[in-house]
């Protein structure tokens, strides 16, 4: 569901609240949120309804793998918990296939046990609904919400479930956390950046005959990016795959035959793994940019993919988001339900959102152009980045923690 807003109408709307903020959407997002503000509640004293139109079991077996970095990790553990079995990625290589270039970024390089983790979609939400499931939350399931009315200090948000009927609730604030895909958002007026890349991601898991533990890569090619993510498995042989071409192309090759899959992956990629030997899980989706102008409206705001999505390059759609939560829940939980916790989460977000946003989009336009000047200029760029030190730092930093004020 994508939550529209209407005109603002006034008097005849019941003045009691039932909840303070009422967040719409649990994924992990949306989940992360309702627990950070129930961890507060203690001072802060808000009532949180968390909406959404699953079953909170339903998406514990889902095989999607999600990069976390350490700096989204260190923000869920630290309260909410964090999957037992997410695997640490603790080298990044980054190059080019065919060309010259290339950079690696060290977790030992920064101190910390790990850059990031790979972790099931199925575990992440399964550890943050069991967290949410101990609070005081009121969780209303299998339950979906209609387009939201404001008023001059609140919303009232038609909700129905297949239990209850149709009923209605009152929120001081409303949380848009319910977001898709690039081509499942609504790229309406009310959306700043809007980019359509002209590619397909092809997803599954894939087995290597050579593995690299705890190294995640990143190969650009002609084609498009192609990302590695180290996954475990049986001899930690197994990595998620993100591979991004032409929408025709991805079409293809998710009809080919596994052997003959693997042969054109293995052509793109290279042999830095050996061969590949076996893929499960084969997916696509449409790949673009949709990111909203504003995140609050009135008294409404929106977080995660409700408020922007991105390219999967460098993997920043989810940790981009848990940063808007985590941020909200401060401003929410020091100065109460009101326009002024919006107006400073807005403001607080809007560095972090947009180097983000800016550089996933930069990265994603300049390394799949085909031309050998603006290739070898990649790569003086990727080398460039071993040589200067702090250069490297910043950025590695910029994609483990963001921007922080």
């Amino acid at each position: 569901m994508q939550i529209e807003t209407t005109e603002t109408i006034g008097h005849e709307l019941p003045a009691d609240y039932h909840f303070d903020i009422a967040i719409v959407g649990a994924g992990p997002v949306g989940l992360a949120l309702a627990g950070w503000l129930a961890k507060r509640s203690a001072t802060s004293r808000l009532s949180v309804a968390l909406i959404d139109a699953r079953e909170p079991g339903s998406a514990s077996n889902d095989p999607r793998a999600i990069a976390v970095s350490h700096g989204s990790r260190a923000m869920l553990e630290s309260s909410l918990g964090f999957p037992a079995d997410a695997t640490p990625i603790k080298r990044i290589h980054v190059s080019q296939r065919g060309r010259f270039g290339r950079t690696l970024i060290d977790h030992d390089e920064h101190g910390l046990p790990a850059l990031g983790y790979v972790v099931r979609y199925g575990s992440l939400v399964s550890t943050l609904s069991d967290a949410v499931s101990k609070t005081g939350v009121r969780w209303f399931t299998q339950t979906t919400a209609s387009t939201p009315l404001h008023d001059h200090d609140g919303v009232t948000l038609p909700i129905h479930s297949s239990a209850e009927g149709n009923r209605t609730i009152r929120a001081r604030i409303l949380v848009n956390a319910e977001g898709g895909l690039y081509k499942e958002t609504d790229a309406s007026t009310s959306v700043k950046n809007t980019r359509d890349y002209g590619q397909t991601a092809i997803v599954g898991t894939v087995s290597v005959s050579s593995p690299h533990p705890g190294v995640a890569w990143e190969r650009f090619t002609p084609d498009g990016p192609i990302a590695l993510l180290p996954s475990g498995g049986a001899r930690q042989a197994d990595y998620a795959l993100v591979w991004c071409c032409a929408p025709e192309e991805a079409a293809r090759r998710s009809q080919l035959p596994d052997d003959a899959f693997l042969a054109e992956l293995g052509t793109a990629f290279g042999e830095r793994m050996g061969r590949f030997t076996k893929i499960t899980g084969r997916a696509m989706f449409p790949l673009g940019l949709n990111a909203l102008n504003a995140l609050v409206d009135r008294r409404t705001v929106a977080i995660g993919n409700a408020a922007q999505t991105l390219h999967p390059v460098a993997g920043q759609g989810l940790n981009l988001g848990l940063r808007d939560a985590h941020a909200l829940c401060d401003a929410l939980s020091t100065n109460g339900p009101s326009n002024v916790a919006l107006s400073l989460f807005a403001q607080r977000r809007a560095l972090d959102r947009r180097m983000t946003i800016g550089a996933t989009d930069t990265l994603a336009r300049v390394f799949t152009i085909d031309f050998a000047p603006l290739a070898a200029m990649r790569g003086l760029a990727l080398s460039a980045l071993e040589l200067v030190p702090p250069v490297k730092t910043v950025l590695a930093r910029q994609m483990m923690f963001g921007q922080r004020r």
